[in-house]
């Protein structure tokens, strides 16, 4: 396979597949009943797109607590803007009840017809097809799939939604064949670095669609990290366990903010918004995508805290944004590696949707009659280098008090213990990756 990563070895990646199976015989599905019907009136595809990432924002903090909830003890790393997207695929097919029950777990109550949803949907992919490329130092692409069996009836509703998104597949006849055709696909999609998603066995004769979502981003530092000033240092995992890790290093001008309502300091590293040979610093982008890192005080159970306070507040994200004061900081983050699978079902669970993974789910919008589509399982795995040319990276500690001042000699912001991470895309005001660092693997 060739390393199609680029220089520096930036990446930072995830894939989302969702196998479903057949569960009871079906009734004719149509988009939504009388779905068409409501969306007569126009609507303001900026406004709505806009609506969608708000409701995206906040899905993206439940989820990050339902997952650290979930694996308390581990390093954290996943895409919440790769699973809001299947989940709004399952939106798209889903009717009645489960309809409605993705509609308010997905934060998509400003619209009252899904034709509506779509269009915003189909604005931002669109957004973001046009904004990046392989030439630029920032690259993030998203590519959705709906691979249905070549038995299913599919609805003419979804076809001409989703010409571009369906692939018919012979489940029937060759189940582990496609299970490695879709493996290639995940592949492909991701570069090269998401290999072997579905284990044998994943994909069975009985298997009527499998809903993906591959993204892939690579970004180099805007002020990279001086290799030469990488070096061993200790990471306190916890007051009685320390351990060594790779230290990056570099002092510069970047945005700090200490946020008293999450009891955390905030720093935004941006990524070069130019091409791979281009070192311009244009922080006025409008395009810009940064990577923001929480740090909380190094106290029993700080991270705990910070994670719950994020969750609470569904206007954070926001404010975190546009908070940050240009100061000189110095600077240490760990260099490192992750690489997680997820198995989603039981956070989705934690997050009142386990209706989804029912045989009582109505999913008949995805079909004209003949079959029913069951959802069983959903798996996330996910992957990030972390180097001093670019890429993820985050945590801090601070030795300062909570206060908006500008002291003359430049802050403390050495990432030595666990820490929250994000990457924003101002473009699209979402959350593309989110993590939590607690240790060295």
């Amino acid at each position: 396979m060739l390393n199609l990563v680029g220089k520096g070895g930036r990446v930072l990646l995830l894939l989302l597949g969702l196998i479903t199976i057949l569960v009871l015989p079906a009734a004719y599905g149509q988009c939504s009943p009388g779905d068409e019907k409501k969306a007569t009136e126009k609507s303001d595809p900026d406004q709505s797109r806009t609506r969608l990432y708000k409701g995206e924002s906040i899905f993206t903090l439940q989820l990050l607590d339902a997952i650290n909830t979930a694996t308390p003890n581990e390093n954290l790393f996943f895409s919440p803007y790769s699973l809001y997207n299947v989940l709004l695929m399952m939106y798209f097919g889903a009717q009645n009840s489960t309809e409605k029950l993705l509609r308010t777990r997905l934060n998509l109550q400003w619209s009252d017809s899904k034709t509506t949803v779509h269009d915003a949907y189909d604005t931002a992919r669109k957004l973001l097809k046009g904004r990046f490329n392989e030439n630029n130092s920032v690259g993030f692409s998203s590519v959705d799939k709906l691979f249905f069996g070549r038995q299913i009836p599919i609805s003419i509703c979804m076809k001409q939604k989703f010409a571009d998104t369906i692939e018919q597949l012979d489940y029937m006849n060759q189940p582990e064949e496609q299970r490695m055709y879709i493996n290639q696909w995940v592949e492909m999609a991701t570069r090269g670095q998401i290999k072997d998603l579905l284990v044998p066995g994943a994909i069975s004769h009985n298997t009527k669609l499998a809903i993906a979502n591959a993204a892939y981003f690579k970004g180099t530092w805007q002020t990279k990290f001086k290799a030469a000033e990488t070096k061993k240092e200790i990471f306190y995992i916890s007051p009685d366990r320390q351990l060594f890790v790779d230290m990056m290093h570099v002092e510069g001008t970047f945005s700090h903010a200490a946020n008293e309502k999450l009891g955390c300091h905030i720093l935004e590293l941006p990524y070069s918004a130019g091409t791979e040979d281009d070192n311009s610093e244009n922080s006025d982008n409008p395009n810009q995508v940064s990577m923001f890192v929480f740090l909380p005080p190094a106290e029993p159970n700080a991270l705990s805290k910070l994670l719950a306070r994020l969750a609470a507040d569904t206007n954070i994200l926001h404010e975190v944004v546009n908070d940050g004061i240009s100061r000189k900081v110095d600077v240490k983050l760990p260099k490192f590696n992750i690489e997680k699978t997820v198995e989603m079902k039981p956070v989705l669970e934690r997050l009142g949707m386990g209706e989804l993974f029912e045989n009582t789910a109505n999913f008949d919008s995805f079909t004209d009659g003949g079959a029913t589509i069951g959802f069983d399982e959903v798996v996330q795995k996910s992957k990030i280098e972390v180097n001093e040319e670019g890429s993820v990276a985050a945590s801090a500690t601070i030795a300062f008090s909570f206060r908006s001042s500008r002291p003359v000699d430049p802050a403390m912001f050495h990432c030595n213990h666990p820490f929250v991470f994000i990457i924003y895309d101002y473009g699209t005001r979402s959350v593309l990756f989110n993590g939590v660092y607690r240790q060295p693997e």
